[in-house]
């Protein structure tokens, strides 16, 4: 994990640094490659420390850093999904009809955000009503 988190600092070194001499070079006027690598620079370092404060909390060493470790010393609770629900079909097709209205025009989003709350309500109350309610 260490190696890890020294090749993302020196991907953002490296980001921040290529970002600042093409802004140089650009005269600042091209904005998009200045503040593409000044973003990846930040996610870079975003990503080291988040990989610090893992490293920093599980003792340095996971099962998958080490040569005879199991799959099994990895596993933990992923959450619980309802096998039988629609609710995440409905919301996938809101979500694409959000995303096609980027593509054609702005007003395929005024269809698209009424399925998408309708969609987002359906999966949070699926366990309030009905025949699996708590």
């Amino acid at each position: 994990m260490k190696l890890s988190i020294k090749l993302f600092i020196l991907l953002g070194v490296f980001s921040l640094a290529s970002g600042v001499v093409y802004g140089f070079l650009t005269r600042f006027d091209e904005l998009v490659g200045f503040p593409g690598l000044l973003a990846v620079g930040a996610m870079s370092f975003m990503l080291a420390v988040y990989l610090w404060l893992v490293d920093r909390n599980t003792g340095g060493v996971l099962p998958e850093d080490k040569l005879d470790g199991e799959i099994v010393e990895s596993a933990g609770e992923y959450g619980h999904f309802s096998p039988w629900s629609w609710w995440p079909l409905l919301l996938g097709i809101g979500c694409a009809l959000a995303f096609l209205s980027l593509a054609i025009d702005w007003w395929i989003l005024m269809l698209a955000a009424p399925v998408v709350v309708v969609a987002l309500l359906g999966l949070i109350f699926e366990y309030s009503r009905g025949d699996h309610a708590h």
